[in-house]
């Protein structure tokens, strides 16, 4: 007879996952760049090139409000040139062939299902996305670069623009990637009449800035605090005097505010994103910038920065779609180990419009200002680091110069069988079911039945491992997909066995596998 658990199942069975080990390592040889341990086996390129027939990459689905300006580019890879169409667009939408990219604004709400194709020489693709109109918006996680990891306050517009070009150029693009994020220290002067927050002069013109950034089909973001200034010394929402002048300095928050004024400012720009950075969090100052944001009438994806306390995660999630469960991240493996493998608790507070951000991708180039170098992560390291935020839900804001993307990262970004777990519809976070030493076992539960499993080995020895059915709650036979490789392993049954590498992981695809007895 035909055997199979529910995915409910799985995850009340918590009592067991055995942790596996990583698939003997394959690949390219890792980037001179990276610094790896002596005697350690290091993992190279796995991703797999896209083919050159046309695939449809991305969320299977989008949220927008009614009446908000929409704005989607289809994420498409394959050999160009390509042309795209949709079956089943809602009133008010329109897609422009040769782009892919699809703007207007819907009125009436209601979940929309859209079949997006691209079509080229060497055929065609596509895939349904879910185009729901209503009161959330990020149904999936925010996939985008954000400034500070690399350029840190030394942003000015020629970086903004560049990082911008070089998202469509790259492909990044194409895999689904959409926001860039200005962080702090875009911040000028307050002027009058409505004193609404300008920016410094090396920003140039601001809604010209947004303009080139949605002509590429991608989106913009901005940063700003409730305190008088920043934690780099740039004005935020509140001010001492009704003209955005400081007076005391020992008080962080002012008796005046200003995100009324800021936020339709902001909306007149075009920004889609703001990161509101301050510690600790509180519910008055975020529900403030957050119907502030809503009066707008526009979509900005609303995010919480940093180590929002854990005892009001309910509130987070009712008025963010987004919130930093912890402090800055570092290019280093204590800080990644440490932080990504600490989020189990904040798991039952994720879900489509609402997620916890372990924090910016330390992958790439990074150096937290001018000068920049490659980032201290092994290539193990940077696999663990990607795999880990994906099964956590996690938004991606990869934080390296993307105009100095170099083929090991751009693999890392651009692996879409990877990035779906992240855009997983489902939008449960992973969850830890066996710590056994260093290793690890992260389950998450995917829309189409399936499971993502991240094995992971946090030693500095390879170990190999087991991974029993009944340690998950499962029976029956299963089939396990390499993630990464893009490479079907086999149908296992009772177990599957492998090897990890030092810092390492293995992220695999569990489907299950009818069979009679």
């Amino acid at each position: 007879m035909a055997l199979r658990r529910t995915l409910a199942a799985v995850l009340l069975a918590m009592g067991g996952l055995a942790p596996v080990a990583c698939i003997p390592p394959g690949g390219n040889t890792p980037p001179a760049s990276v610094a790896t341990p002596p005697a350690a086996e290091q993992l190279g390129i796995l991703t797999p090139p896209p083919p050159a027939m046309p695939r449809v990459n991305g969320p299977r689905v989008v949220g927008v409000r009614p009446g908000a300006p929409f704005l989607y580019t289809i994420p498409a890879t394959g050999e160009r040139p390509m042309t795209f169409a949709a079956r089943g667009l809602p009133e008010g939408l329109a897609l422009d062939a040769e782009t892919g990219r699809v703007t207007g604004a819907v009125a009436k709400p209601g979940d929309y299902p859209v079949v997006f194709t691209a079509t080229s020489a060497r055929g065609t693709a596509g895939r349904e996305v879910r185009i729901v109109v209503g009161d959330r918006i990020a149904l999936t996680p925010p996939l985008g670069w954000n400034s500070w990891n690399s350029w840190g306050i030394a942003i000015e517009e020629a970086k903004i623009r560049a990082a911008a070009k070089a998202m469509a150029e790259s492909g990044l693009i194409q895999h689904g990637w959409s926001y860039i994020n200005l962080d702090d220290g875009w911040q000028g002067d307050r002027k009058p009449p409505t004193y609404a927050l300008q920016a410094k002069q090396k920003m140039g013109d601001m809604k010209a800035l947004a303009d080139t950034v949605h002509g590429l089909g991608l989106r913009i973001g901005l940063y700003s605090t409730p305190w008088k200034r920043s934690y780099s010394g740039y004005r935020g929402e509140s001010a001492d005097t009704a003209d955005g002048r400081f007076k005391d300095p020992d008080t962080k928050f002012g008796p005046f505010s200003f995100e009324k004024e800021d936020a339709k400012l902001w909306a007149e720009w075009g920004i889609d994103y703001l990161k509101y950075d301050w510690k600790p969090n509180d519910l008055p100052h975020a529900r403030t910038m957050a119907d502030a944001l809503r009066a707008t009438g526009r979509d900005v994806v609303f995010s919480l920065s940093n180590s929002a306390p854990f005892d009001q995660a309910k509130d987070w999630a009712a008025v963010a779609n987004s919130w930093r469960t912890t402090g800055d991240l570092e290019d280093t493996w204590a800080s990644v180990s440490s932080i990504g493998f600490s989020q189990g608790p904040w798991r039952p507070f994720a879900g489509p419009g609402h997620w916890n951000d372990a924090d910016m991708l330390v992958v790439g180039q990074v150096g937290w200002g001018p000068t920049l170098r490659p980032t201290e992560l092994t290539p193990n390291e940077q696999y663990t680091h990607i795999s880990l935020w994906c099964l956590l839900a996690s938004p991606l804001l990869v934080g390296c110069d993307l105009a100095q993307l170099d083929a090991f990262t751009l693999s890392l970004l651009t692996n879409d069988e990877v990035l779906d777990v992240d855009q997983d519809p489902l939008g449960r976070q992973a969850a830890r079911v066996k710590v056994d030493g260093p290793r690890e076992i992260w389950v998450r539960n995917l829309y189409d039945g399936s499971l993502a499993v991240g094995l992971f080995n946090r030693a500095d020895t390879p170990e190999v491992v087991t991974v029993k059915w009944s340690d998950l709650g499962l029976g029956g036979e299963w089939e396990v997909r390499d993630l990464w490789r893009h490479t079907g392993l086999g149908v296992f049954r009772d177990k599957f066995e492998a090897r990890v590498l030092v810092h390492g992981v293995v992220l695999v695809k569990l489907s299950h596998v009818e069979y009679a007895r």
